[in-house]
């Protein structure tokens, strides 16, 4: 019987010390819980399986959940890139659409308009092989005030593959695209995470505010990385342990 009693103690308290760890996130090496966070996604669908693709719109709402317990305040990439040293002393979060998928608007959307969540969503107007988002659904998104959009290329292209002339008709018609859409488009996402330094260039010279990346990382805006912003990862099939690894390191693995 002891033998017994002291399995049972073990068990529950091996569950506390989980429990205790799903929740909170003090016991990681963290950055500063004040910088802001870019988290990236794609698509929120359930007719697709759970992947770094894909996160279904169940685990979507936990994630809005979790930010707001965190007390985040979401806010667009532009907002973010507007003051980058006052942004780095505020708990704001910026959540991204890459591609332009059209579940964003079926199952992303209704789920931000209930947490009044601010979003941007980069668009690569032609993008193959995807169901993409009809510009009447662009533009309700837009108009709502929740939603910033911006550009991805025009073909959702490596922009490394490309030479110089090439890559800058993808960045700017791109923008033009957008702009044509909503008036405005002031950021830019790099297809794959693959740019180089001549990119950033390309980027700030059309007039664009910032740029995000997919370095998997967490640190201060400043002007020295405002075209080359890291994101939160993220997946689909994420605990929420994971989730809080996440948003406390910038990637969810351990």
């Amino acid at each position: 019987m002891l033998m017994l009693f002291y399995i049972l103690l073990g068990v529950l308290i091996a569950a506390l010390v989980l429990f205790a760890l799903g929740r909170h996130t003090f016991w990681l090496p963290i950055r500063d819980r004040r910088l802001p966070r870019l988290v990236m996604l794609h698509q929120v669908t359930p007719h697709a399986p759970a992947s770094g693709m894909n996160m279904p719109p169940q685990q979507f709402e936990r994630l809005l959940q979790l930010l707001q317990r965190q007390h985040r305040e979401f806010v667009t990439v532009s907002e973010l890139a507007a003051s980058p040293e006052t942004v780095n002393k505020a708990s704001q979060v910026a959540l991204t659409f890459d591609d332009g998928f059209a579940d964003n608007y079926e199952y992303a959307y209704p789920l931000l308009k209930k947490y009044n969540a601010k979003a941007t969503i980069y668009l690569a107007p032609d993008i193959s092989g995807i169901a993409k988002l009809s510009a009447a659904q662009i533009q309700e998104m837009a108009n709502s005030g929740l939603i910033e959009f911006g550009a991805h290329s025009v073909h959702h292209v490596n922009l490394t593959t490309l030479d110089d002339a090439e890559a800058l008709q993808e960045i700017q018609h791109s923008r033009e695209l957008v702009q044509q859409l909503v008036g405005s488009c002031q950021s830019f996402a790099y297809p794959f995470g693959r740019f180089n330094e001549k990119h950033e260039a390309m980027v700030k010279s059309l007039g664009f505010t910032s740029a995000v990346s997919t370095r998997k990382k967490i640190e201060p805006l400043s002007t020295e990385n405002i075209y080359r912003l890291p994101r939160v990862s993220t997946h689909g099939e994420m605990s929420a342990l994971q989730m809080r690894i996440a948003l406390a390191r910038g990637r969810y693995r351990l």
